[in-house]
C-alpha cells in the first residue's frame, strides 16, 4: 500500500504521454509570449492596490522591505521552477514535478493545492476588476447599481458582483478559443499597464517628499513581516508560465527565460512604485481600493488618475486571464493521469486547448466572484501557493540526489542551498498568516486526500500500468 502511495512517474513516460495524439496541446508559445504572460499575471492588483493598502495597515514605508522579502521567496522558488520547467515540459506544473521525485500522493496534495491557488487567485482578481471597472463607469457618468456590483455583506444592499462574474466568463471564452490568441490579447493589456507604471514613476520621482519615510518601520519588523505574506499574492503568476510549458516552442531554452526575466521585470517595477507612493503622500492615506489613483489625486494630478484607473483595469485583466489559464491545465494533467475524472481532460478538435477543463474553472470561479469578498479570497491564495512553492523546492533537492546525471538545459545553482532558502523564505510567510487561514486550508486538503484514497487511487494510470513507474524510494 506504502509503495502505491508513493509510485512516481519515469522522465520518459512523462514525455511520452505529452505526444499522444488525444492529449496533445499546440506548441505556438516563444520566450517573448512566456514572459509577457508573466508580467501579465503579476502585475495587476498587487501593485495598483496591495502595495498601498498592506503599506498603511502593516508596514509603512518599510513595504518596500516587505516587497524584497517576498521577491527573495520567489526567486529562490523561480529558480527550482525553471529546472523543472525545462526538463519536464508538461501541462500541470508542480504536480507533474513532484510525481516525478516524491510519488502519486504528494502529487495529487500539490495538484489540489495549485487547483486552490488558481481558483481563488482568480476569485480576488475578478473581484478587484469589478471594484475598479465600476470606478471607471462612475467616472465618465455610468452609475453601476450597488445590488449588482458587490458581494452580499460588503456593502448594505449588495446582492452579486455581476461585473466580476461577466469578466470571467469573457475570458474564459477567448482561452478556449487558443492559446496564441490569449497571449495576443495579453500583449495589450501588459503594454497598456507597462505605460500607466512607466508615467506614475515620471511624474511621482518629482514629487516624493522624503518626510514621508519617516519613520520608516511605524509598526515594526513584525509589520514588515506580515504585510510581506500578504504583498506575496502581488507576486502570484509567474509560476503560471509553467502550466504552460506543453504549449510552448523549445519549452528546455524558453521556459527558463520567460519565469526568470518576468519575475525580474516586475520586482524591479513593485519596488520604484512602493518607494516612489510611500514618499509622494503618507502612508497613513494609502488605505484606499485605489492607493495609486488616490494619491496622484490628492497631490492634484486628476488626468494621472484616471489613467491610472484604465492601467489598472488593464492590468488586472491580464492577471485574470493568465490566472484562468494555469487552472485547467492543471486539472488537464490530473484527469490525463487518471486521478480526476477522464472527460475533464478532453482537448478541444479545432482550437487544441483543454476546453472542458476551462469551461468548468470558468464556471466556478464566476459563481464563487459573485458572492465573496476579496479578503478571504486573497489569504486562502497566497497560503496554497506558498506550500506549492515549498514542494517545488524541496523536489529540486530530491531530484539532484535520484537522478544527477539528467541532461539539464539549464540547472537551478547552489543545490541545496537556493532549494533550502526557498523553502524557509516560504515557511516563515506561511507562519505569518492568520491561523483562520491555516484551518481553511487544512480543511481543502482533508477533502482532496478524501477524493484522492476514494477515486484517484483506483483509477490512476500508475496503478492500470505498474510497469511504466519506479517506485524506488
Amino acid at each position: 500500500m506504502v509503495k502505491r502511495l508513493f509510485r512516481r512517474k519515469v522522465f520518459q513516460h512523462l514525455l511520452e504521454e505529452i505526444d499522444m495524439e488525444q492529449h496533445r496541446l499546440q506548441r505556438s508559445l516563444n520566450a517573448f509570449d512566456l514572459t509577457i504572460l508573466g508580467i501579465g499575471a503579476i502585475i495587476g492588483v498587487g501593485i495598483f492596490v496591495l502595495t498601498g493598502t498592506a503599506a498603511a495597515r502593516f508596514a509603512g514605508p518599510g513595504i518596500i522591505l516587505s516587497l524584497c522579502i517576498s521577491a527573495g521567496a520567489c526567486f529562490f522558488t523561480a529558480f527550482c521552477y525553471a529546472e523543472f520547467a525545462s526538463l519536464m515540459p508538461a501541462a500541470g506544473s508542480a504536480y507533474n514535478y513532484a510525481y516525478a521525485t516524491m510519488g502519486e500522493m504528494i502529487a495529487w496534495v500539490i495538484g489540489w493545492d495549485l487547483i486552490l491557488e488558481y481558483i481563488v487567485a482568480s476569485i480576488a482578481v475578478a473581484i478587484g476588476w469589478s471594484g475598479y471597472f465600476v470606478n471607471i463607469m462612475q467616472a465618465i457618468g455610468i452609475t453601476i447599481p450597488v445590488w449588482c456590483s458587490n458581494a452580499p455583506g460588503t456593502v448594505p444592499g449588495a446582492l452579486i458582483n455581476l461585473p466580476a462574474m461577466l469578466v470571467v466568463l469573457c475570458l474564459t471564452a477567448i482561452l478556449i478559443v487558443g492559446i496564441k490568441e490569449s497571449a495576443r490579447f495579453t500583449s495589450i493589456m501588459v503594454f497598456v499597464k507597462l505605460i500607466t507604471v512607466v508615467i506614475f514613476i515620471a511624474v511621482g520621482c518629482f514629487n516624493i517628499k522624503p518626510v514621508n519615510w519617516v519613520p520608516f518601520l511605524p509598526f515594526g519588523f513584525k509589520g514588515v513581516m506580515t504585510a510581506a505574506a500578504i504583498i506575496f499574492f502581488a507576486y502570484i503568476g509567474f509560476d503560471a508560465i509553467s502550466t504552460a510549458a506543453e504549449e510552448t516552442k523549445n519549452p528546455q531554452r524558453n521556459m527558463p527565460i520567460g519565469i526568470i526575466l518576468s519575475l525580474t521585470i516586475c520586482t524591479v517595477l513593485y519596488i520604484l512604485v512602493a518607494a516612489i507612493l510611500t514618499g509622494m503622500v503618507s502612508y497613513k492615506e494609502l488605505n484606499h481600493p485605489a492607493p495609486v489613483a488616490h494619491a496622484l489625486n490628492l497631490l492634484g494630478f486628476r488626468w494621472g488618475s484616471a489613467l491610472v484607473s484604465v492601467g489598472a483595469v488593464a492590468g488586472i485583466t491580464s492577471v485574470l486571464l493568465v490566472m484562468l489559464m494555469g487552472q485547467p491545465r492543471v486539472f488537464f494533467a490530473m484527469s490525463r493521469d487518471g486521478l480526476l475524472w477522464p472527460w475533464i481532460s478532453k482537448v478541444h478538435p479545432r482550437f487544441r486547448t483543454p476546453y472542458r477543463a476551462q469551461l468548468l474553472t470558468g464556471a466556478v470561479v464566476a459563481a464563487f466572484a459573485g458572492f465573496l469578498d476579496i479578503g478571504t479570497a486573497a489569504e486562502l491564495c497566497n497560503i496554497g501557493t506558498l506550500f506549492a512553492f515549498c514542494i517545488v523546492c524541496g523536489g529540486i533537492a530530491i531530484l539532484r540526489r535520484t537522478h544527477p546525471d539528467l541532461k539539464r538545459s539549464f540547472s537551478c545553482p547552489l543545490v541545496p542551498l537556493i532549494p533550502l532558502l526557498g523553502i524557509s523564505f516560504c515557511a516563515g510567510l506561511m507562519l505569518s498568516l492568520p491561523r483562520i487561514t491555516w484551518i481553511r486550508f487544512a480543511l481543502w486538503l482533508i477533502i482532496g486526500l478524501f477524493i484522492y484514497f476514494f477515486y484517484g487511487i483506483k483509477h490512476s494510470r500508475m496503478a492500470r500500468n505498474e510497469s511504466s513507474c519506479d517506485i524506488s524510494l
